[in-house]
């Protein structure tokens, strides 16, 4: 009878056992499907870190595309991203409260995956491109490194949202050599990602045809709308959107050069800048001067792959004023040495007794 009792009971407490075990899940998979299912309201923004950048998203291009899209969920990432969250909630019930949650360098890399489910041509062009540069490429260069000292401003434009100094990142910062990442799983990582030039929460509008019938949204001289660009500034760890930069001034020979207006060159020149005096040509810079004067960088750029391949035809002809087939010109983009730097070409490079009279005439072309 004993035995009996003891079995009754042992099977009593696996059958309650497994009730509540089913409870909990049932509870949590409600709980978990109600969370990802509410508006942000209700979710995200109930947490006062996070409710400013749910304010700022509902102002954005990306005011329709929920948090989860672009952050994922607790469980989206396996175990890791639900210790992640589960950790925002310790800090919090901790007392180590913030005025807004900002992400690490591993999260904005989680996110920049993210986004070219969407961006699949803008994630391809900046792949081919220059900003695509890995750790490896920029800090383990030994041309530069043996020329240059690493020093803490190289993060400033290459691993913005890199944690910690340079000091911690790679081992050895004299000139001479050998170097090599403290952190073997940076070599592969982005130095630039697209959260640099892009914060999905910047004001924006959401991308829409124009009304045909209104002549005010289809005539040239339209105003034009703010691209929703932002640059992020490492020291104070936040974007500036591009309307709020300033218009560099830019001097040569000590003369003020016309820089375009254009907002999205402020963005360009944060990087490619000149030295602390603003003398053109100087550190970075490729502010254009010369014959190409008051361009903007975006004139010749693709935006997302920076190619420049067919920027001389979109605005010369194939033979220019002075019969040169500008399309064949040794500038630097075909040659690292070349004398014309497209950046600041100017006309007495070629016209060296200071009129243009001398390359036309040699060349002066067959009138039929």
């Amino acid at each position: 009878m004993a035995m009996e009792n003891k079995k009754s009971r042992k099977s009593n407490f696996v059958t309650v056992s497994i009730i509540i075990l089913v409870g909990i899940i049932l509870l949590f998979s409600s709980f978990y499907t109600y969370w990802n299912a509410a508006p942000a309201e209700q979710t995200c923004a109930s947490c006062h870190e996070i409710s400013l950048r749910v304010t700022s998203l509902s102002h954005s291009a990306h005011r329709e595309v929920s948090c989860k899209e672009c952050h994922g969920t607790a469980l989206s990432n396996g175990l890791h991203s639900l210790k992640e969250k589960s950790m925002m909630i310790v800090e919090h019930l901790r007392g180590k409260n913030a005025d807004e949650v900002r992400m690490n360098e591993e999260q904005y890399l989680t996110v920049m995956e993210n986004c070219r489910r969407c961006h699949t041509s803008e994630f391809s062009n900046w792949k081919s491109g220059g900003h695509s540069a890995t750790y490896t490429d920029i800090f383990l260069d030994e041309k530069h490194n043996s020329v240059e000292q690493l020093n803490y401003d190289c993060l400033r434009c290459h691993g913005m949202f890199y944690e910690n100094s340079i000091d911690e990142l790679v081992d050895n910062r004299t000139t001479k050599g050998p170097w090599n990442l403290t952190d073997k799983k940076k070599a592969t990582q982005a130095t630039i990602t697209c959260s640099v030039c892009h914060s999905i929460h910047t004001d924006g509008d959401i991308k829409q045809t124009p009304d045909y019938a209104n002549p005010a949204e289809i005539f040239y001289d339209r105003n034009s709308k703010v691209p929703e660009v932002s640059f992020y500034v490492r020291a104070e760890k936040t974007h500036v959107p591009v309307n709020l930069l300033s218009k560099p001034k830019i001097t040569h020979e000590g003369e003020e050069i016309m820089v375009s207006d254009d907002p999205l060159m402020r963005n360009c020149v944060q990087c490619h800048a000149p030295n602390s005096f603003h003398i053109s040509a100087t550190s970075d810079d490729r502010t254009p001067r010369g014959v190409h004067e008051g361009l903007s960088c975006m004139a010749c750029h693709e935006p997302h792959s920076n190619d420049a391949r067919n920027s001389c035809i979109k605005c010369h002809p194939a033979i220019s004023n002075c019969n040169l087939d500008v399309t064949t010109m040794n500038t630097t983009y075909a040659d690292a040495d070349s004398p014309n730097n497209i950046h600041w070409v100017s006309c007495i490079d070629c016209h060296t007794d200071g009129s243009k009279k001398s390359v036309f005439e040699k060349n002066k072309p067959v009138l039929r």
